[in-house]
């Protein structure tokens, strides 16, 4: 490990609560907090902690499925970091958390942009995921990435941590999504922002299919103001969301609790 890398990682430890930092371990490149990973929500999250996935998942796998529920018409791949990045008003200096990660391409970006004296942490509960993730940080020499094996739902990290937090392609996998959103404003500082990508129900989605979907796939589908409603009741503002095909993108800044 680089002396660039070494720091980031000081950094990182830094942020965790205080209970937190004696049970990290470092295996693979990442930071593992988990002595075991959540109890599956269906096959779509199974195959996410698969050995198969996290091979194709930047290439083929992200991109095809994503093209699937965005349409046609919606933004690729290239568009989506983009779109994170507006959301969440990334500038120089910045500590980031990216939420279910997976190898850390959205990470690396975002890393990018807040530069040397910025920070960004990648948080997933999939082993393959982030050792994937590591190989290619330390192939990129992307020294103040961080990547941590956690749950979304009970984040390590001490409150007002971060700059900003984003979770894309990933709120709609969780068993308790809005728990999870409780646990990103609670580690985001007054002021930050979030940004988020997740399903939506359309007109064209027969509601009483909609329970059958989820319980098959472990996939939940929101309803279109659910996730907005959700941000505002937990005090954030300047709500703003962008439907495309079955997908939502949506971004908010942080204002109380």
């Amino acid at each position: 490990m680089n002396a660039a890398a070494s720091s980031a990682v000081a950094r990182a430890t830094e942020l965790l609560r205080p209970g937190q930092r004696e049970r990290v371990t470092e295996a693979d490149g990442y930071l593992d907090l988990l002595d075991a990973g959540p109890p599956s929500t269906g096959p779509s999250q199974d195959l996410m902690l698969s050995r198969a996935v996290p091979a194709i998942y930047e290439r083929w796998w992200r991109p095809a499925l994503g093209r699937v529920f965005k349409g046609a018409t919606g933004p690729g791949m290239d568009e989506e970091v983009r779109i994170a990045r507006l959301l969440l008003g990334l500038s120089a200096g910045h500590e980031v958390l990216d939420v279910a990660c997976g190898p850390g391409n959205f990470t690396r970006s975002f890393a990018s942009t807040v530069g040397e004296g910025g920070l960004a942490v990648g948080v997933d509960v999939s082993e393959t995921m982030l050792a994937r993730g590591a190989r290619d940080s330390a192939q990129d020499g992307t020294g103040n990435v961080v990547l941590v094996r956690a749950e979304a739902t009970n984040l390590p990290f001490a409150d007002d941590s971060f700059d900003a937090v984003c979770c894309f392609a990933a709120l709609h996998l969780f068993a308790d999504p809005f728990e999870a959103l409780d646990e990103m404003a609670r580690v985001l500082a007054a002021g930050g922002r979030i940004a988020l990508m997740t399903s939506v129900r359309r007109q064209i989605t027969v509601p009483p299919l909609k329970p059958v979907v989820e319980r098959l796939s472990g996939l939940r589908v929101f309803e279109r103001e659910e996730v907005v409603a959700a941000l505002q009741a937990r005090g954030f503002a300047d709500v703003h969301q962008r439907v495309s095909g079955l997908v939502q993108f949506v971004g908010a800044r942080l204002e109380s609790r």
